[in-house]
């Protein structure tokens, strides 16, 4: 099944508690294509970047599977730019630099070839520019998954909610659902948002695993614990590649299979964290990741014998 996948291609620098980098490649959609890589082979990009983004990097994609038909490049100008610096916990950060270059006027052109898509991916961007995408589309996907963040919750609420309203599935942490919803407790926070539009919900909750809300059932996930992570940076996008990718390969949109997904989406973060920026997501095996799922299903088995 054709999965369409949208968002920001860049350029990151990164400073953790293991270590810092130059400039090396990212953006959410960078995430989102590679991990989907592993489980489906027909992913379209839409997303820009300036020429001084590299070759290689691109033509790594296409032979991961990813046509980059809709990957446009600017002449003259340079690709998104974010820097930043983790704390000791590795669950908070400082930006210290954002430069958005060619993503500050980004048109999502949709190529013809990628109109039949059935699972759309909208990466974080302007609620506004996700809209645009699902507009542009002639026919609606078999499954629309938007991924948000706080800041658009600050300075785009009304976008937000109008892009909400057109689709399936809603992806953000434990704190950008308790920001939407007003709500502290994330059941009651899950229970507002899909009031807003969505019919399915993820909350991820980082080391401490992934929720998923529908109607009145919910899922846990826990997360696999680490020995070291050196890198947070793409595990969110990294877990809704995983997600999305499993879903398009299966064809099945049940929540039965959407916890499956969730596990596989968990599997594909865990490996993100383990290097700096997309390394680890370069080179894996089908063997590692099916070792890892198994991993993740020992965390949460167990026989009891109800009394």
């Amino acid at each position: 099944m054709s999965l369409l996948v949208i968002g920001s291609v860049a350029f990151d620098a990164i400073e953790t508690p293991f270590g810092k980098t130059e400039k090396i490649i990212g953006g959410a959609a960078t995430y989102i294509s590679l991990s989907s890589s592993y489980f489906t082979k027909e992913i379209n990009l839409v997303a820009v970047v300036g020429d001084d983004f590299p070759k290689s990097k691109i033509d790594f994609m296409q032979k991961r599977g990813i046509d980059t038909t809709g990957l446009q490049v600017k002449a003259g100008e340079k690709s998104f730019f974010w820097s930043g610096r983790y704390h000791n916990d590795m669950n908070s950060r400082d930006t210290l630099i954002t430069e958005l270059n060619v993503l500050e006027n980004f048109d999502p052109i949709i190529p013809e070839a990628y109109q039949n898509c059935e699972f759309l991916m909208l990466g974080n961007l302007t609620p506004s520019t996700q809209k645009l995408v699902i507009d542009r589309l002639k026919e609606r996907p078999r499954l629309v998954v938007m991924d948000t963040m706080n800041f658009w919750m600050e300075i785009a609420m009304d976008d937000l909610r109008q892009t909400l309203k057109m689709v399936d599935i809603l992806t953000i942490n434990d704190e950008e659902a308790r920001q939407l919803s007003g709500e502290y407790s994330l059941v009651k926070a899950a229970r507002k948002i899909l009031t807003m539009g969505p019919s399915f919900l993820i909350i991820k909750k980082g080391e401490h695993g992934a929720l998923l809300f529908h109607q009145d059932e919910v899922f846990f996930a826990p997360a696999l614990p680490l020995e070291d992570v050196f890198d947070p940076t793409g595990a969110g996008d990294t877990f809704a590649g995983g997600f999305i990718g499993y879903l398009a390969s299966t064809e099945d949109v049940s929540f039965d299979n959407m916890k499956r997904a969730i596990i596989y989406g968990s599997v594909m973060a865990s490996f993100c964290v383990e290097k700096f920026g997309t390394e680890r997501l370069e080179n894996l095996s089908q063997e590692e990741i099916q070792a890892r799922a198994k991993e993740f299903m020992k965390l949460s088995q167990v026989e009891m014998l109800l009394v």
